[in-house]
């Protein structure tokens, strides 16, 4: 992956001590919220912070517990909303921006990818589906049953960025 990204951007890495998933980072606006979790920590954290700083970025971190990282507990799927757990993580984490619960019985209904303004969402989550789309959220939705079977989601299968030529 790495090889195929230095063409397009500068890269940085977490040195040891430090572990970070992607799955432990969310981007919101010039906010970067890290997921405290089994796959990101707190030297990870200190070091992302020192590596997007010069970028304007801030990072905040956000304890997760309950499940394997940050976005399977939040995700952006509109210009102001996310779409989150509070069982797994605060969410005075998010002050400033709708909450849009997931439906009783889909914990792992949280896990959304936004793309322009769709969003790419699994079929396997009916309920909560029907709150986005109620919600005027448009959704694309895949059948991700084989994905999920490892513990794979829309964000951590996904990796989505503007290049200009």
């Amino acid at each position: 992956m790495a090889r195929a990204l230095e063409a397009y951007r500068p890269l940085a890495y977490i040195q040891e001590p430090g572990t970070l998933d992607g799955g432990d980072v969310l981007r919101l606006g010039q906010h970067i919220y890290v997921g405290l979790s089994g796959r990101s920590n707190w030297s990870a954290v200190t070091q992302f912070r020192e590596i997007v700083s010069k970028f304007a970025y801030v990072v905040h971190e956000v304890p997760v517990s309950g499940c394997l990282h940050l976005k399977s507990a939040v995700t952006q799927v509109s210009a102001d909303t996310l779409l989150i757990n509070p069982a797994w993580i605060s969410r005075d984490a998010f002050s400033g921006w709708r909450l849009l619960e997931i439906a009783s019985g889909e914990d792992y209904a949280a896990n959304a990818l936004l793309v322009g303004e769709k969003v790419i969402y699994p079929t396997s989550f009916p309920a909560t589906r029907g709150r986005l789309e109620e919600n005027g959220i448009p959704v694309v939705a895949l059948d991700i049953s084989e994905l999920q079977k490892a513990e794979g989601a829309v964000t951590c299968c996904s990796l989505i960025f503007h290049h200009e030529v």
